[in-house]
């Protein structure tokens, strides 16, 4: 009995993690770009109080 070959199925595991992973990765990003833009503007109000 042969072992069955499960190559493909680890390929589309390391794809289906890779892309959740990246996604995420962009996904901390533009939140962090918000918080800077919110905390700009926060500072700007601020600053003018």
């Amino acid at each position: 009995m042969d072992t069955p070959n499960t190559v493909n199925y680890m390929l589309a595991g390391y794809l289906v993690f890779s892309a959740t992973f990246f996604g995420y990765l962009v996904s901390l990003y533009l939140r962090w770009q918000k918080l800077q833009e919110e905390q700009d503007s926060l500072q700007e109000v601020d600053s003018q109080e």
